[in-house]
């Protein structure tokens, strides 16, 4: 953690900057946005990671291949929330995920706008700004109050837009409520910090939780496939809750291969 976590705080600078500034906004897909400050805090990253873990590939969500893999890799997503970090809603994250031989051991989630910064390291613990968090104890489904996104393959109606529609009909009326606030590094924050008491979704990318994955272990959640099992990443649905509510979630869930 103190080799990466220099390079996270000069990039939230230019993150905060960025955040009230005027940008530059094009699309990489139909409604998917990418602004000039992505490109420039995912450059600052690669360069200064690459320098501090010299042995680690790093890949970034502007710039890799989806499907690099490394031994040792970093997992970058300069603006997690990229469509919040445009429209000025705070919900966006710096998230830098650490993993060596196929397992997560340091994450950082940095969202500068709101001054919370989310840290672990394996076997250490999970901190927001050096506090120690853990998750929720809620046991009941009935009052899980849980967070999802929407993919941006949403606009093909295929797939993952049936999923998103029937797994909310499955699980909706049997939880407190569900919030979408837009980022997936920031959702799985807030489980980490006992806030959410769960968070599932679909079609997320490696950079979109490789740093969330461990923080919340380390908070003492749990984190699998919507069927259970050991999530993997690039699966294409992962369910991270705080342990003791997580086989009623799951049950919820559509079978994203059948719908």
């Amino acid at each position: 953690m103190n080799d990466i976590l220099p390079a996270i705080l000069e990039a939230g600078r230019l993150f905060e900057r960025g955040f009230h500034a005027a940008k530059q906004v094009r699309h990489k897909g139909t409604v998917d946005l990418v602004t000039q400050y992505d490109v420039a805090v995912e450059r600052l990253l690669k360069e200064r990671l690459a320098e501090a873990l010299p042995g680690h590939t790093v890949i970034g969500e502007e710039s890799a291949d989806e499907h690099d893999r490394a031994q040792k890799a970093i997992y970058v997503d300069p603006i997690d929330g990229t469509t919040n970090f445009v429209h000025k809603i705070p919900f966006c994250a710096i998230s830098v995920g650490v993993w060596e031989e196929g397992v997560p051991v340091a994450a950082a989630v940095y969202n500068p706008v709101l001054n919370e910064l989310f840290t672990a390291e394996r076997g250490r613990g999970a901190f927001c700004n050096g506090a120690p968090v853990h998750v929720s104890a809620t046991a009941e489904l009935q009052q899980s109050l849980l967070a999802t996104g929407f993919p941006y393959t949403k606009v093909e109606k295929g797939r993952d837009f049936r999923w998103v529609l029937k797994t909310m009909e499955n699980l909706l009326p049997h939880t407190q409520d569900i919030r979408r606030l837009g980022a997936a590094s920031v959702d799985l924050c807030y489980v980490a910090n006992g806030i959410f008491d769960g968070f599932y979704e679909c079609n997320l990318k490696p950079w979109d939780v490789a740093a969330g994955i461990l923080l919340v272990e380390e908070a003492g959640g749990r984190v699998s496939d919507h069927r259970g099992g050991p999530y993997r990443l690039g699966d294409p649905v992962i369910v991270a809750t705080n342990g003791k509510n997580h086989d009623k979630i799951v049950e919820k869930l559509a079978d994203y291969e059948e719908v």
